[in-house]
């Protein structure tokens, strides 16, 4: 996804944990935030939460290979702009990122 982002003109900054993106100092430069909705057992939408609580306001793109309707409601009452589930397209993500950028 990196590679395709940057191809794309966009700059990608990757995390290793889900702490990593919570000590992250640089949001305000964010236009968006991609998150699995399933992290290494972690919850991507209780991350999201998280953020939100620390004043994090970028829009946020799901992106699931568990796609189930409890889920995909969590996400969507989370806030985010879009929910992708594995496979996607290059196009949807790129569409996606794109109008998260414009939000």
């Amino acid at each position: 996804m990196s590679r395709l982002l940057r191809a794309h003109g966009f700059v990608a900054t990757l995390f290793e944990s889900a702490g990593a993106l919570l000590d992250y100092g640089g949001f305000e430069r964010a236009m968006c935030i991609v998150l699995d909705i399933n992290l290494d057992g972690k919850s991507g939408i209780e991350l999201r939460l998280r953020l939100t609580e620390k004043g994090v306001t970028a829009p946020v793109i799901y992106i699931t290979g568990n796609d189930s309707p409890a889920n995909r409601t969590a996400a969507i009452a989370s806030g985010c702009v879009a929910y992708l589930t594995k496979p996607f397209s290059a196009e949807s993500l790129i569409e996606s990122v794109t109008r998260a950028a414009a939000a």
